[in-house]
C-alpha cells in the first residue's frame, strides 16, 4: 500500500511541474527544439518552431510514449530512446500520447 501511495506523489508531483513548465513556450535554437519527456509530461509542453526545424523528444521515462496527431502523424519514442521529426507546413497542432492522452503538447508555427 505504501509504494502505491508513493507512486502517486510521485505522479501528482510530475504533474505540478509539468503544469508550471505549460506556461512557458521555448523556441528553437539552431533549428533544433529539445523536449524531455519525464514523469509522464511533455517539458516544454509548448514550443515555437520554424517549417525545417527540428523537434527532438527524449524520453528520460522507464515506458514508451508517442507524439500523435490523429489521422496526420505519430512520433513513437521507447523508453530512454531519442526520436526527431522535422517540422512541416501544417505542424501547428496540438499533440498528446497515444498511451497516456493526459500527456499534451502544442507546436507553434513562426513566420
Amino acid at each position: 500500500m505504501t509504494v502505491l501511495v508513493l507512486d502517486r506523489r510521485g505522479l501528482l508531483l510530475g504533474g505540478a511541474a509539468a503544469a508550471l513548465a505549460a506556461g512557458t513556450r521555448v523556441r528553437a535554437e539552431n533549428g533544433t527544439v529539445r523536449v524531455t519527456i519525464e514523469n509522464l509530461a511533455f517539458v516544454p509542453a509548448e514550443m515555437e518552431v520554424k517549417v525545417g526545424d527540428t523537434i527532438e523528444r527524449v524520453n528520460k521515462d522507464p515506458i514508451a510514449h508517442t507524439a500523435t496527431v490523429n489521422g496526420r502523424w505519430e512520433v513513437m519514442i521507447p523508453a530512454g530512446a531519442t526520436a526527431t521529426r522535422v517540422v512541416e507546413a501544417g505542424d501547428g497542432v496540438e499533440y498528446y500520447c497515444r498511451f497516456h492522452p493526459n500527456m499534451t503538447g502544442r507546436i507553434v508555427i513562426r513566420g
